[in-house]
């Protein structure tokens, strides 16, 4: 019998990337998602149960029908900005719901969970980052994901649990063959807002900050494309099996950070157009660079990107954008 998988926010961006993996690698994700920010078009590798995770009784008894042999946890508020307007919101969904799947999984007798946690826990820490620097997160979104690290930790050391917190840097690209890719409402992240910029869909891009002690004075951050992210979940799966109990941190990017100006010149090679861009401000909050140390995945869990160079990541996302757009 195939193994399934539970996969909460399986609609959305790298969840949806994740259960493909998922079923490449010989299981059957079974994707949980409220449809509220993911995409039901996104669900075609396993079944889809509709439904919000904050629903504990109910996710049980999906695990309870689908005896799954792990969780994979995506489902949560993610743009920084709504955070700091509405914290309540982001700690109802990211911290209670998160605190609902695993009572969910306790009920249903589920020992394996893989989180899709995020950089953001370690705040404005020096890079590069490493699993054992404590957290300092600047931001609503980052202290939710940092307090479910704590009760994800403080669960396993009760109940036996066996977890794997991937701390993703910036999730980025699209499936190389444009079926799947990144579509947020509002959109935030760089690349998407750049790909539409060059386009002539809706506003130039703007450039927050040209004045960082860095080579060319924008921001740097670590790319790594969604679908090296969806095949360390898979390894991550596989490896909690033999793993102690516990809750397991491991630092997903490339470990070579690239400038808010690199970005757009891939995105003028990918495209042949020039990115329309206003130059501004610094944004509170964000800090100079953002890069990770990445040896403990690759040592742990085999994790050796294939598709994490700009340009592919570029181009992979705007297969998908104009496939979107119908350009």
């Amino acid at each position: 019998m195939t193994q399934r998988v539970i996969v909460c926010g399986g609609a959305g961006y790298v969840g949806s990337h994740a259960a493909r993996a998922l079923a490449g690698a010989g299981y059957l994700p079974v994707v949980v998602d409220s449809l509220s920010g993911g995409h039901a078009d996104a669900v075609r590798w396993g079944p889809l149960e509709q439904l919000d995770i904050r629903k504990t009784a109910a996710l049980a008894d999906v695990m309870l029908a689908h005896a799954p042999v792990a969780v994979l946890h995506f489902a949560a508020s993610i743009e920084v900005g709504i955070g700091e307007r509405e914290p309540l919101a982001f700690y109802d969904n990211n911290v209670a719901g998160t605190i609902s799947v695993l009572a969910a999984m306790k009920q249903a007798g589920v020992g394996r969970l893989v989180f899709s946690s995020t950089c953001a826990v370690y705040g404005a820490a020096a890079p590069p980052l490493t699993e054992e620097m404590p957290h300092r997160p600047g931001s609503v979104y980052g202290r939710t994901k940092s307090m479910v690290e704590t009760i994800i930790a403080d669960t396993a050391r009760v109940q036996g649990l066996k977890a794997a917190c991937l701390r993703y840097f910036n999730a980025a690209g699209a499936a190389p063959d444009g079926l799947t890719g990144e579509r947020h409402d509002p959109e935030t992240h760089l690349i998407p807002l750049a790909l539409a910029a060059a386009a002539g869909r809706g506003q130039g891009l703007n450039v927050f900050g040209t004045d960082y002690d860095t080579p060319d004075g924008t921001a740097l951050r670590d790319y790594v494309h969604v679908c090296d992210l969806a095949d360390a979940h898979v390894a991550a799966v596989r490896w909690l099996e033999d793993a102690e109990a516990g809750a397991h941190a491991f630092n997903l990017g490339t470990g070579e950070p690239l400038s808010v100006l690199q970005v757009m010149a891939a995105v003028q090679r990918a495209t042949g157009l020039a990115v329309p861009h206003t130059l501004g401000p610094r944004r509170p909050g964000d800090v100079p660079v953002l890069t990770a140390d990445t040896s403990k995945a690759r040592t742990v869990l085999g994790f050796a990107p294939r598709l994490s160079d700009i340009d592919t990541i570029v181009r992979t996302a705007w297969a998908f954008h104009r496939r979107q757009w119908g350009l």
